[in-house]
Parts: structure tokens; C-alpha cells; sequence
């Protein structure tokens, strides 16, 4: 029983248009799902992934009305995005600079090439070439030509103070290994970076714990991560991940029915939160494949309050 890697990624915003625009328009990926939180259906919940809604391949987004998040360790601090090669990493350079962001320079960190850059609100992203590898699945009315598309996340960056708790979970609860460890050029806040991996592949299977023992605890706000999800290839290990938590003693959800997907919610001991899905049923489980985000998606038990909870949101 092993995951298989990166599922999603959920962030805030505190301005759904203005993140649409950027997510769609600038970076090109595909919104596959316009719905709202579960939990609070005042609030959007944006998906955005890559052509073919892949598991692993989306970042979604929490609508709320927050301030921005205070940044510090206890947190996911950088979400990265695969591209294949030097020359895409350079395109994007050029893009992201004509759009108006600030990016940093393309160089090399745990023996790949990328860039860190942020969004408007200050989400703090990074693109990481995976050399291509594995399969992609472009968007055919992206703004982005095909060969510089967006190919799915990873890796995910976590900051802690102590490596020892939250290694304790990642490596006797979830079955990670820790294959290297490595620094930062020039220094930068985290004494050592770890890296933990879920199964064969590249950095779409990797999770790097970041040690910075000298920052305060972050506050969760707009620009900032509300929760990392891990890939279960079906309903059979999804159940022997929701035993194997209640086992081995770690306070979690129980099985959460997302309808296009089933998830397992705990926190890690720093206090990140963490998320178990399924690949399927998959975000065409409602529409078909060629008009997924075109219209509000509810899952069929918030389907009779429809017209209650369209009322209450903002045009995109």
C-alpha cells in the first residue's frame, strides 16, 4: 500500500475573479471545476488543472474573504509546477515578466532547474523542469502553446521548526522514504531541506520538509496553503488508509464522500494539514469532459439548494 504521489493542492483567495484570470489566463491551465466548499457554501471552490483534469496535476482554491496570510513555518510555503526543459523555463520567464510579476533567476536546486515566482496575491509558486518525463496532457485552448504548458504539481514544500515529529508520520504512517537532503544557495532561512518520496517518478512524487526553526508560525490567509492532498489509486487502499490511520492512533476525518473524489483528513505533528484521495470517480463524474468548469457544479446533496447558494456568489 503505497501513495502514489501528489493529488492536489488547496490555497485561499480573497479574490476569485482576479484568481481565475491569472490561473487561467496567465498561466493557462484549465478551470475543470467551478464549485463551491463543501463545508461553507458561501465560498468558491476553483479547480484548475491540466487538460484532461489528471489527478496530480491541479491546484484549487478556497474564495474567502480573509486578509493576507503571515507567513512562518508550521505551513506549506511553495508549491511547484513541472515544465520540460531550460527552453519552457525561459518562455515563462518572458511570460510571467510581460504579466507584471517579479520572478527570480533560473537556477539550480537539488540538481534541477527552475525559478520561484508568486501570484497577485502573493501565493509563492516555483516551475521545476522534470526533463519531460511521464506523460503530459496540454489544453488545446490554453493561452500557453502545448510544449510550455503546465504538466502537473511537485514538488510541495513544507516548513517546519522540527524535522522529528512531522518524519515520524511521513516515514511510520505513510510509508515515505527519505532519499537526500540538500541546502539552499546563498543561505536562505532553512537550515536543511529534506526529501521524502512516495513512490517511482520525479518531483510529482516528492514532498520537501524544510527545517526553519528560527521563523514564527505562519497565520492562514489569502496567498497562503490551506492543505496538501495525496494520490490512492482506488476505494480498496482508500479504506486501508483510513484503518492504518485509526490503528496506528492519528486523529483524522474518517471517510469524507467529495463526490469526485473520497478523502481522509489529519494533521501532521507541526500541524499541516493533510489530505488522502482518490483518483476517482474524477471531476467528469457530473459533466462531460469537453465542458467541465463552464457552469457551477454542486454534488448531488447540495443539488436542492442550488438556487440558495448561487445567489450568495460573485460573477467570475
Amino acid at each position: 500500500m503505497k501513495l502514489l504521489g501528489i493529488h492536489h493542492l488547496t490555497a485561499i483567495t480573497a479574490d476569485a475573479p482576479g484568481n481565475r484570470r491569472f490561473y487561467v489566463e496567465t498561466l493557462g491551465l484549465r478551470l475543470v471545476k467551478k464549485s463551491v466548499n463543501q463545508d461553507d457554501t458561501s465560498a468558491y471552490h476553483l479547480f484548475y488543472a491540466d487538460g484532461v483534469a489528471t489527478p496530480g496535476t491541479d491546484i484549487t482554491f478556497f474564495d474567502w474573504p480573509t486578509g493576507p496570510e503571515r507567513r512562518g513555518t508550521h505551513s506549506i510555503s511553495r508549491t511547484g509546477f513541472r515544465v520540460a526543459g531550460r527552453a519552457t523555463l525561459d518562455y515563462w520567464q518572458d511570460r510571467l515578466k510581460a504579466a507584471g510579476r517579479s520572478v527570480g533567476p533560473v537556477h539550480e536546486t537539488d540538481g534541477r532547474l527552475g525559478f520561484e515566482f508568486e501570484d497577485p496575491e502573493g501565493q509563492r509558486l516555483a516551475l521545476i523542469d522534470d526533463g519531460g518525463a511521464g506523460d503530459a496532457h496540454p489544453w488545446e485552448k490554453s493561452t500557453v502553446p502545448a510544449e510550455h504548458q503546465l504538466r502537473g504539481l511537485g514538488p510541495i514544500t513544507l516548513s517546519v521548526p522540527d524535522i522529528r515529529p512531522t518524519e515520524h508520520v511521513l516515514k511510520g504512517v505513510m510509508e515515505m522514504e527519505e532519499v537526500r537532503s540538500y541546502g539552499l544557495k546563498g543561505g536562505g532561512s532553512a537550515e536543511k531541506v529534506h526529501v521524502f518520496k512516495m513512490a517511482e517518478g520525479g518531483p510529482e512524487t516528492e514532498l520537501h520538509v524544510a527545517v526553519q526553526s528560527n521563523l514564527q508560525p505562519a497565520r492562514q490567509g489569502a496567498g497562503g496553503v490551506h492543505h496538501v492532498a495525496f494520490r490512492t489509486p482506488n476505494e480498496t487502499e482508500y479504506s486501508a488508509w483510513a484503518e492504518r490511520l485509526n490503528r496506528m492512533g492519528l486523529r483524522n476525518s474518517g471517510k469524507v464522500d467529495r463526490f469526485y473524489f473520497q478523502s481522509l483528513y489529519f494533521r501532521e505533528p507541526n500541524g499541516i494539514l493533510f489530505e488522502i484521495a482518490t483518483d476517482g470517480p474524477g471531476f467528469h463524474a457530473d459533466e462531460p469532459m469537453e465542458h467541465l468548469g463552464e457552469r457551477l457544479a454542486l454534488p448531488p446533496f447540495l443539488e436542492p439548494k442550488r438556487a440558495e447558494i448561487e445567489a450568495k456568489l460573485k460573477p467570475l
